[in-house]
């Protein structure tokens, strides 16, 4: 039996991505897969584009939404670019990394994008189909991830089927991502300080070594939402979840890594980079499974396994 692909996704071939820039010219949203997880797009001009992102998601107005642009002189149309966001955006765009920067008086951007702040989170994506469609579609794309807000990211187009169905004007199927986790988000505040809002790919060390200087702690309790990801309780599968899971009782669905064997694993050989590319897929899959609760390995807290760790502290709220 052949199985049939929703009517609302596409192959992202030359048309679907002709089909996708149509779609958002006239306002609606696009599933489109970056580097890192599928993003629901919309364009950032619009108050109502960006009202149809809230929708399809169910998505708190007051998480602010990453902006995609192809380059940074066209970033530089939307935020003031110091010496420091410079720098970052030599060493590491295209690529998995977002910058919080001081919103430009006379951004075209839409309120909601920005939550209100004065500030404006923007990434130039890396995936050659993400930006094939910036490139036909000519404009500024708000896009955060393509699920239910605060459920389990997407890391393929059946993810996205699965999770917003027909909430997504369009779905284009590129396949499995390849980072498996959202971008790192770093703010660069005046003064010269800089702070980590969301660990990703890109480790903090490695900012350290463009921006010098050691990154300001998070406040602890800290309320204000500056980027994606700050909510307490995110990416969660829909059930108990239990970490640094070395045996996994009778009613756990247990996610192994390394010599932790369950029934499905982050990594058999311990890699964190294959850990973090699989970490959604499997936490998918458990949320899937009969079993009421999900176990997880121990991860190593270094380099990226501090981000996988923060992804799974958030799922286990």
């Amino acid at each position: 039996m052949v199985t049939q692909s929703p009517p609302n996704v596409l192959l992202a071939d030359a048309a679907g991505i002709a089909e996708a820039a149509h779609v958002l010219e006239a306002g609606g949203t696009v599933a489109v897969p970056t580097e890192t997880v599928y993003g629901l797009a919309a364009r950032a001009d619009s108050d109502a584009a960006v009202a149809a992102i809230y929708r399809a998601k169910g998505r708190p107005d007051f998480n602010p939404l990453i902006v995609h642009v192809p380059d940074m002189a066209a970033g530089e149309v939307l935020a003031e670019f110091d010496a420091r966001a410079r720098a970052l955006a030599a060493a590491f765009w295209p690529g998995p990394l977002t910058m919080v920067l001081p919103r430009r008086a006379d951004a075209p951007l839409a309120a909601a994008v920005t939550a209100g702040l004065p500030t404006v989170a923007l990434r130039v994506p890396a995936h050659p189909v993400m930006r094939a469609v910036l490139a036909a579609a000519g404009l500024p794309l708000a896009a955060p991830s393509a699920n239910r807000s605060g459920g389990v990211s997407p890391t393929s187009a059946a993810h996205v089927a699965a999770s917003l169905g027909a909430r997504a004007d369009l779905i284009l199927d590129g396949g499995v991502t390849q980072q498996g986790l959202e971008s790192t988000i770093v703010a660069l505040r005046s003064g010269g300080g800089w702070q980590v809002l969301r660990p990703g790919p890109i480790t903090e060390g490695a900012l350290a070594a463009v921006l010098g200087g050691a990154a300001a702690a998070l406040v602890s309790g800290e309320t204000r939402i500056e980027a994606p990801g700050q909510l307490a309780s995110h990416y969660a599968p829909g059930k108990p979840v239990r970490l640094g899971v070395v045996a996994a009782e009778p009613d756990e669905f247990l996610i192994g890594f390394g010599d932790v064997t369950g029934a499905v694993s982050l990594s058999e050989s311990a890699d964190l980079a294959e850990a973090a590319a699989r970490l959604y897929a499997c936490l998918h899959l458990a949320a899937e499974a009969v079993q009421p609760r999900i176990a997880v390995a121990p991860i190593p807290d270094e380099d990226i396994g501090v981000a996988i760790n923060d992804r799974l502290r958030r799922a286990a709220v």
